[in-house]
């Protein structure tokens, strides 16, 4: 079984920051890439950030709206990655779910998702 658990969400007022932090666990054999989606209600999730996990190359990846605003990292020894999020906005507000490309000790290869994180900007 492989687990992602994601923390940091909360209530913030707008121009704040938040981190979160999402931790891979379990039967995993290696992780290619883990990332950031947001969603919603009535939309579809998509793309805040990602970053690839292993090779000597990182690739980084973030959505228009957060370029600049929001910065994703890693620490690979962990398997864990980080979400820091600045200058937020209300159209920030969200429920946001970590990612991982990864593939297990039984050779299964997969996306796997954690339970979600709420985070919500307001005044």
């Amino acid at each position: 079984q492989v687990q992602l658990v994601e923390s940091g969400g909360g209530l913030v007022q707008p121009g704040g920051s938040l981190r979160l932090s999402c931790v891979a666990s379990g039967s995993i054999l290696s992780i290619r890439a883990m990332g950031w989606y947001r969603q919603t209600p009535g939309k579809q999730r998509e793309l805040v950030a990602s970053i690839t996990i292993g090779g000597s190359t990182n690739y980084v990846n973030y959505a228009d709206p957060v370029k600049g605003r929001f910065t994703i990292s890693k620490d690979t020894a962990q398997n864990t990655v980080y979400l820091q999020m600045n200058s937020l906005k209300p159209g920030d507000t969200a429920v946001y779910y970590c990612n991982a490309d990864l593939m297990t000790r039984t050779y299964a290869h997969g996306d796997y998702w954690g339970q979600g994180t709420q985070v919500t900007v307001s005044s």
